[in-house]
């Protein structure tokens, strides 16, 4: 009998843990598997190399210097880029695709890192770039240096209100607590303090007014930074806050998105304009999702060099 017992008392207890089980929904070629390969050239006055640029989606390769629309209905989007600034052909890479275990499993390797361009064979220019991943679009190309939130098209439609953004991470960390200051203009400077890689979603509910303009309320917000290297970390769960984040410590970096650094969206009209958050709403029903990973925690030309975040097997906890 006491043997009975404690087989039903297991048979029952997995059971209720099946029963609970979570749902994880993948997020299209959030297993990194497949990425498309363009081959680019710039401009002769910067050297004229030809440059590789990786993009998330199906796997195929694009020759020539033309602007990037997300391929195969893919949701993602990357820092790497090509511009063409008054005439001057320029490609900046800082996502890879890297294997993982066997040939056939890859991962996106986001990297911080410098670039170096020398005009005219004469001037040295160093620019401190961070890698990143979202879900969007990048906007090529790249014509200007101002405002790049107005280059980036932030976030997808979604209207599932999911626990876990759920993601496989591992973290490269130098050894040093230092950053690095390169903008490309004046001298490379040593700054106190080590960067961090991070990972963050915003839910949001967005409308349009009769003039084009997009307003939003912030419906539920997660964030992480990572400052430490790690192994393979599979798995791994990023929690949903829904409603008011703005008293949680630890987490100002994921206020509020005003006029001052708003995303911005294309509208009906088919502009590119900012999506201005007008508060917090948990019983909002969602229209859009905000994901992004980066190895750099946002200051503008500002890392710490070597810093590499790998992410893998991306999706959301129902």
């Amino acid at each position: 009998m006491k043997r009975l017992r404690k087989t039903l008392a297991l048979v029952l207890g997995l059971g209720i843990a099946f029963g609970a089980s979570a749902e994880i929904e993948p997020v299209k070629y959030g297993n990194f598997n497949n990425w498309v390969t363009r081959h680019l050239k710039e401009s002769g006055i910067i050297g004229g190399s030809q440059k590789t640029v990786y993009e998330i989606g199906p796997t195929q390769t694009l020759n020539g210097n033309k602007a990037y629309t997300p391929l195969g209905g893919s949701p993602w989007a990357t820092s790497n880029v090509y511009a063409k600034v008054k005439g001057v052909e320029k490609c900046s890479n800082a996502v890879y695709p890297a294997v993982r275990g066997t040939a056939s499993n890859k991962c996106a390797k986001l990297c911080s890192q410098i670039e170096k361009v020398k005009v005219l064979g004469i001037i040295d220019m160093k620019v401190m770039v961070a890698g990143s991943i979202f879900l969007g679009r990048m906007i090529e190309p790249i014509t200007s240096t101002s405002n790049p939130y107005s280059k980036m098209e932030m976030g997808i439609p979604y209207t599932k209100k999911p626990k876990n953004l759920v993601f496989d991470y591992r973290v490269e960390m130098p050894n040093v607590n230092t950053r690095t200051k390169a903008s490309g203009f004046g001298s490379t400077k040593t700054l106190p303090g080590r960067d961090a890689a991070v990972a963050f979603v915003m839910l949001q509910h967005r409308w349009e007014d009769a003039k084009g303009n997009i307003h939003a309320k912030r419906v539920a917000t997660g964030g992480e930074k990572f400052t430490r290297a790690s192994n393979w970390v599979n798995g791994h769960r990023l929690p949903l806050v829904y409603g008011d984040c703005s008293g949680k410590a630890g987490w100002g970096w994921l206020g509020l998105r005003g006029k001052n650094n708003a995303y911005y969206a294309r509208n009906s009209k088919g502009k590119m304009v900012p999506v201005i958050e007008e508060g917090w709403d948990a019983n909002a029903q969602p229209t859009h999702v905000i994901v992004e990973m980066s190895a750099g925690s946002g200051e503008p030309y500002v890392g710490t060099e070597g810093l590499t975040f790998y992410i893998d097997n991306v999706g959301f906890e129902i």
